[in-house]
């Protein structure tokens, strides 16, 4: 099925203009230092992949605490931003543009990968039922520690500065990553969330740091600049959420007023999709709901339904020029689930275009 002709119109966001609505996903590659340093060959992979109408580079951590595994980028040391330094330069020398997604992996870290003495942290000590990835494999994640007050505000600053560090490092802006299982994905969900101080209990409480996150980050680089993802409902990390429609639409409405550049939302296939279109004043990017291999059909329906921008993860995983396929009707690249996680080239950069 050809995609639909809206997918390739220019349009704004923020200050930017995009040549085309197609957005690529954040997807961690664990291609970074040892220390989190994002390495050259990341620098390549963006590079290549700069016909997208916007990347969000993948998911990024603002503290030592918040790694998702061995080989994920960090951004709050000097070596940190200048490697995405070198990321954005490729980016844009290649005309292209890019946000990064800052990503604190709460209770989903763990010790084994993390320095001496850091502990995941999450709004309270309760495991996840789900296994980790760490340098020994899989294994089950370990009670956290539950964050104080103290250091949830120190956190919200954490999200402020590696936000500054990101604008100073060249790239366009951030997205703040509320969503998939993450940190602050764990406050939203009240089986994950059992405070009763501010930071929990109804909807406004356990939406606040999310909105206090998004309005210290707006703050230090520019509501233009910021992008928040959610995804309502996701039982990623073991979480569950008892009323989506109400916590998201109370986090929406506070949220509304500032305004950022976008809201990136993963379609739940409920009513609330819609409301979160109506609530929602400024750029609205979707990740389409599963609908098989029709995913030209499912960025179609996107747009229909009030979308501006449509993301694709594994797509342009495996599709460098994955907007010039999608434009002429090309066939797509598989994604080598080999190359998904660590390693080198294989997997990573070396998937061929309609050129080669």
């Amino acid at each position: 099925m050809t995609a639909p002709a809206a997918l390739f119109e220019p349009t704004r966001l923020g200050a930017l203009t995009l040549p085309n609505r197609m957005v690529m996903a954040p997807m961690g590659r664990a291609r970074a230092h040892a220390d989190g340093t994002p390495s050259a060959l990341m620098a390549e992979y963006y590079a290549q992949r700069a016909g997208a109408g916007l990347i969000v580079a993948e998911g990024t951590h603002p503290v030592a605490a918040g790694a998702i595994g061995p080989g994920a980028p960090g951004l709050f040391t000097d070596a940190h931003q200048d490697g995405w330094a070198q990321v954005a330069e490729r980016v844009h020398a290649a005309g292209g543009r890019i946000f990064l997604q800052l990503m604190h992996a709460g209770r989903l870290a763990h010790p084994g990968f993390l320095p001496e003495g850091v502990r995941p942290a999450a709004p309270s000590a309760i495991a996840a039922d789900t296994l980790v990835h760490t340098p020994a494999g899989r294994v089950p994640a370990v009670t956290p520690h539950s964050l104080t007050g103290r250091e949830i505000g120190e956190l919200i600053g954490d999200f402020a500065r590696a936000a500054d560090r990101a604008v100073a490092a060249g790239l366009d802006g951030v997205e703040i990553h509320a969503a998939n299982g993450h940190l602050l994905h764990q406050f939203l969900a009240d089986n994950a969330n059992l405070r009763t101080d501010r930071w929990g209990g109804d909807a406004e409480g356990r939406t606040r740091l999310t909105v206090e996150t998004t309005r210290a980050v707006a703050e230090a680089i520019g509501p233009h600049r910021t992008g928040l993802r959610i995804s309502p409902g996701n039982p990623f990390g073991d979480l569950t959420e008892t009323d989506p429609h109400g916590t998201y639409t109370a986090l929406v409405r506070e949220l509304a007023p500032l305004p950022i550049a976008y809201l990136h939302h993963t379609e739940t296939g409920t009513e609330l999709d819609g409301t979160i279109r109506t609530l929602w004043p400024t750029v609205l990017v979707v990740t389409p709901a599963a609908d098989g291999q029709d995913k030209p059909g499912a960025a179609a329906r996107s747009l229909r339904h009030g979308a501006d921008l449509v993301s694709f993860g594994r797509d342009f995983l495996a599709n460098p020029d994955l907007v010039t396929r999608c434009r002429v009707g090309a066939l797509l690249n598989e994604p080598s689930a080999a190359g998904f996680y660590g390693g080198g080239a294989h997997g990573y950069t070396d998937y061929p275009t309609l050129e080669k």
